[in-house]
Order: structure tokens, then sequence, then C-alpha cells
């Protein structure tokens, strides 16, 4: 497992309202949705990375307007859901 340190301005804290705690959960979860959507990380190392079960992070991820189905056109969409 990597860690990586950041340094987060006392300021943006005190404006946010967060302690450490919650702006580690915040940063956890930035990078965990940010590696979904971008970067095509799977979904249970996104769910790892933002400390959630995977059901929880699909929850999450609805949350934040982001689906787990991901098709390339509507015809894909179509027949997946045809097959259903």
């Amino acid at each position: 497992m990597c860690h990586i340190n950041i340094n987060i301005p006392n300021e943006v804290m005190y404006d946010t309202k967060m302690n450490s705690e919650q702006t580690l959960d915040f940063v956890r979860k930035a990078v965990a949705i940010r590696y979904y959507t971008n970067e095509g990380v799977s979904l249970g190392y996104c769910a790892e990375i933002a400390g959630m079960t995977k059901e929880d992070f699909i929850k999450f991820l609805g949350m934040n307007n982001v689906s787990i189905f991901q098709f390339d056109s509507e015809d894909e969409f179509l027949e997946d859901i045809t097959n259903a």
C-alpha cells in the first residue's frame, strides 16, 4: 500500500469547517471518484481508496451523478438492456 502526504492549509480547513479526519475522508473520496471516472481504476480498488464497501461506494457514485454503467454507444446500451 502506498501512503501519500499532502499539505492542506489550516485556512482551508477553517473555511470548510472540517477537522483533519473529515478532511482525510473528503480527500480519499475525491481521489477515488477521480480514479474511477478518469483513469478506469476498478470499482473495488476505488472503494478501498475511499475507505468504503463496494456497495457504499456505488451509492456514493450515484449521489455524485456517476454511473457504474459505461457504454460506448446507445446501441451497446440497448443491446445490454435486451440481454438482461
